[in-house]
């Protein structure tokens, strides 16, 4: 195998706001010679890659997502070349966005690669409402979880995860799980009281943020009500009573 002459740097683009981004990955994104974009980066973030061509590999109108494996390929032989490629992702690489596959892969085409960690939308989700992730009187440790099972494979356990959350006092951080809302709510309550505090975080950071606070017992009544869509993030614990005693009523909706 020749040598690389190139390499490869997975960035986190964080939830959205430019003004999230890390100085690593600014200035990763000036030094690129070709961007590989995936398809929750705001076109704010993009534009700061002002010299690299860019190439548009996630999810767009409906269309299906770009396979994986042609990611992959597109990237190493990329490098090859003697390109600097950065694979720009929405929030951090290592959480939910496939960078362990990725920096596998590469690795295996004789690749260099550098990662850049974004701050993740679930952080991100918690902090636009005045709320932590952990709180010493209220959560000693937080568990991020994905809603959408992988394809074939099965649900996370909730009725597990509540279980530990309700006894070793977890904040429970979920994405991608507001299609499946119903089924979340349903396990959850099997270990957690239905009054347990929860948010819903449409776009964090974003103008267009929208988020509602409400009860484990009415999160899907409340999504369905307000409408609220991917992306989102679903916060639970009591790290939220914050909000909650701020006057924020069970499943009110708010602007940010």
């Amino acid at each position: 195998m020749h040598e690389c002459r190139g390499k490869v740097t997975l960035v986190g683009a964080g939830p959205g706001d430019p003004e999230l981004l890390t100085l690593k990955a600014v200035r990763a994104l000036q030094a690129a010679t070709l961007v590989l974009v995936d398809d929750l980066v705001g076109e704010a973030v993009v534009a700061l890659a002002a010299h690299a061509r860019i190439v548009y590999v996630g999810k767009r109108g409906g269309c299906r997502s770009t396979p994986q494996a042609f990611i992959g390929k597109l990237m190493a032989s990329a490098a090859h070349e003697g390109e600097h490629v950065v694979r720009l992702k929405g929030g951090d690489p290592f959480i939910f966005g496939r960078g362990g596959e990725e920096l596998e892969q590469l690795r295996a085409a004789g690749v260099r690669v550098e990662v850049v960690n974004g701050i993740t939308a679930g952080l991100a989700a918690a902090t636009s409402l005045g709320a932590p992730l952990t709180h010493r009187e209220h959560a000693q440790g937080v568990v991020f979880v994905t809603g959408h099972a992988r394809h074939g494979g099965e649900a996370p356990d909730w009725p597990a995860l509540a279980q530990a959350a309700r006894q070793a006092r977890l904040t429970l951080v979920i994405y991608m799980g507001v299609s499946g809302v119903q089924a979340i709510q349903d396990g959850l309550q099997s270990g957690l009281p239905g009054s347990t505090p929860v948010a819903v975080v449409q776009r964090a950071s974003l103008p267009e943020q929208r988020h509602a606070v409400t009860t484990l017992e009415r999160l899907a009544d409340t999504v369905a009500r307000e409408r609220l869509a991917s992306p989102s993030v679903i916060v639970v614990g009591d790290v939220l009573r914050g909000v909650q005693a701020m006057g924020q009523a069970p499943g009110q909706a708010l602007a940010a």
